[in-house]
């Protein structure tokens, strides 16, 4: 199972990562806190000290078309917001 599915990189975590050293990631729905914690430790080499979570539901949409109505919806997301100790940083744009 892994826990780290990809870094959440948008103008409000970006912010979030300078001014409050806290970092955003996409990670599997089953994951905890204490598994997030973990991976992140290990995948970067950095401490971590704390861990939020936010489950985000998904997004249902009805569209009126020539055939008919058409429903959806997304996909269910959980996303870690985790803050790392004084002085550490982890570099998202080096492997790119």
């Amino acid at each position: 199972m892994s826990i780290l599915i990809k870094p959440i990189i948008t103008e409000k975590a970006t912010t979030d990562s300078e001014l409050r050293n806290c970092y955003t990631f996409a990670v599997n729905t089953k994951a905890n806190k204490v598994e997030i914690k973990k991976a992140v430790e290990a995948t970067y080499g950095v401490s971590v000290e704390k861990v939020r979570t936010i489950n985000v539901r998904p997004d249902r949409r009805t569209r009126y078309t020539k055939t008919g109505i058409q429903h959806g919806k997304t996909n269910a997301v959980k996303k870690a917001i985790v803050q790392l100790a004084e002085g550490e940083m982890i570099d998202l744009y080096a492997n790119m």
